[in-house]
């Protein structure tokens, strides 16, 4: 999003230099936009994350022939490396909950059959005798 605002601020300057600047600049407007819109895409809606990157690649490296050398190089440099960040960045996973205190746990073996803890206390039956 820096990077767009980089190149899409320069060629906004006073009337005078864009009247001169003619229909050069507006490339560079909407490549800064549209470079600022897939850093928010990235940022809102990250499933669309590998679009957005490889879009802001593509303008940065346009930007550098078709708008003031991309900002002096300091927008395409930026887009560049800003684009290749959402590029390859991973969203976590979900975290999994973690299981209650009372249930068993993975590295616990769960009881065979009824225990005297999982029985009523009228079903406990006494203990045997040796006989």
């Amino acid at each position: 999003m820096f990077a767009g605002t980089e190149i899409c601020s320069l060629p906004l300057a006073p009337l005078k230099i864009m009247l001169a600047q003619g229909i050069a600049g507006i490339p560079s407007v909407l490549m800064g936009l549209v470079m600022i819109l897939m850093g928010l895409s990235a940022w809102f809606a990250p499933h669309y994350r590998v679009f957005a990157g490889i879009v802001t690649v593509m303008c940065a490296a346009a930007a550098l022939v078709m708008s003031n050398l991309g900002g002096f190089l300091i927008g395409t440099l930026m887009g560049v490396i800003g684009g290749s960040m959402i590029f390859a960045w991973q969203p976590y996973p979900p975290a999994e909950p973690e299981p209650a205190p009372d249930s068993p746990t993975d590295t616990e073996p769960a009881p065979e059959g009824p225990t005297a803890s999982t029985q009523h206390p009228q079903e406990q039956l006494p203990p045997k005798e040796s006989q």
